[in-house]
């Protein structure tokens, strides 16, 4: 997103990201980041790895597959709902480490904790701590 602005233009502004990105040269060795890399190669060759959505699609498809491991022969929509509200401590190989699915049964989403992001040069890169939209605390 950042690139057809021009990066001279971007410099300081902060964000929040829960995913890696796939444009990013830190996530190049990264374990995640190379399943997902061979999973589009052998699936979905046309597939962009700097799409958000792309990135994002495999992510929620890694969760889901998770949710239905769990629910075993049990495939009834109320178990299905029951384990993706109990899902804990899952990461996806798309998902920036510390971003777990941390999913609570009144907010069903895999987008609840994320992290600064701040452009600096030609990068954006990850600091501060983990930020969560659990009120709670």
């Amino acid at each position: 997103m950042i690139k057809p602005a021009g990066f001279e233009n971007a410099q300081g502004i902060l964000s929040a990201a829960y995913a890696k990105d796939g444009a990013d040269p830190q996530w190049d060795n990264d374990p995640g980041m190379k399943k997902f890399l061979d999973f589009l190669a052998k699936y979905y060759p046309d597939g962009n790895k700097l799409d958000g959505s792309v990135v994002y699609g495999y992510g929620a498809a890694q969760t889901m597959v998770k949710v239905l491991q769990m629910c075993g022969d049990d495939l009834t929509r109320a178990n299905i709902m029951k384990q993706a509200a109990s899902l804990k401590d899952f990461e996806p190989d798309t998902f920036a480490a510390g971003r777990q699915d941390q999913h609570l049964a009144d907010r069903l989403r895999p987008d609840q904790a994320a992290a600064d992001d701040a452009v600096q040069g030609r990068e954006v890169g990850l600091f501060g701590l983990i930020i969560t939209d659990d009120l709670s605390n």
